[in-house]
């Protein structure tokens, strides 16, 4: 039986607006029916719950640099690749919160609103990426975390929920990083989770016992090439395709670490967690 919804998801309708150009309206940019902008390049996606075709017109005349391409109307599931429903991976429960939440499990459940951004736990490389955080934690004491492109900050708050006293998730995309601070909220961690916005590679060097990276193969190849990386008692690397994932384990091969397990899902998908000398 499907669990039963508390209440309407907030994100029946989505309405999106693509720009050519970086949006910068100013922070007091804040209409109704808002959630964000998406940058990508040099472009951006606006995200309404309403159309609201002539503020964004309106707004793009008024800022220079913008041109608006085209815009869309489609359903939060298709959206998003499917139904938000609740969903157990390893020992996590991860429920939106218009669903109904089982109190007594604080522990094991993970209060999660996606909103536009990428990152549900249902995309195999999360998944493999909770498993390899359940495996890291049962190896060895893990008292700080590092989660680069944190996305909805799943990841930080799955190693949050398992004992990290210290996490900091960031992202360089600014309403992902809004989403997983949202997110942290959420679930009550805002003691143990800083969540920045940012370039990931700025972060590398924080000290901490255990990296968490499920993002581009541009980025992480110049993540593994840092001093800060060797420091790391704990790696978890993702998100990479076949020839990106031999090419990132070959570098490792030359790195004083140890591979200790791979995850291959259908050939396409590879995630690796090991340890440093």
């Amino acid at each position: 039986m499907e669990p039963a919804a508390i209440e309407a998801s907030p994100y029946q309708d989505l309405y999106i607006y693509y720009l050519s150009g970086r949006f910068r309206p100013g922070r007091d940019f804040d209409p109704e029916h808002y959630i964000g902008c998406w940058e990508e390049g040099e472009f951006s996606f606006l995200f309404f719950t309403h159309p609201n075709m002539a503020l964004v017109e309106t707004t793009v005349n008024r800022l220079a640099g913008l041109e608006l391409l085209d815009h869309y109307h489609m359903t939060y599931d298709q959206w998003q690749g499917g139904d938000i429903v609740p969903c157990r991976i390893g020992r996590f429960a991860i429920s939106p919160p218009w669903f109904k939440v089982d109190k007594k499990n604080t522990a094991t459940t993970i209060v999660l609103d996606p909103g536009v951004v990428f990152g549900t736990g249902t995309h195999p490389t999360t998944r493999d990426c909770l498993e390899a955080l359940q495996l890291a934690f049962e190896d060895t004491p893990l008292r700080s975390a590092l989660d680069l492109g944190t996305g909805t900050g799943l990841l930080a708050l799955a190693a949050a929920r398992m004992g990290c006293p210290k996490v900091l998730a960031a992202d360089l995309t600014l309403l992902a990083a809004r989403t997983a601070q949202k997110n942290v909220r959420l679930n009550g961690l805002s003691e143990r989770i800083l969540v920045v916005q940012g370039d990931a590679e700025k972060f590398m060097d924080f000290p901490s016992d255990l990296v968490v990276t499920n993002i581009h193969y541009d980025v992480m190849k110049n993540l593994i090439g840092t001093s800060g990386f060797l420091k790391k008692k704990r790696f978890i690397l993702s998100g990479l395709m076949r020839s990106e994932a031999a090419r990132i384990e070959s570098t490792l091969a030359g790195l004083p670490v140890e591979i200790i397990r791979r995850w291959d899902q259908d050939g396409i998908w590879h995630t690796f967690y090991g340890a440093s000398y």
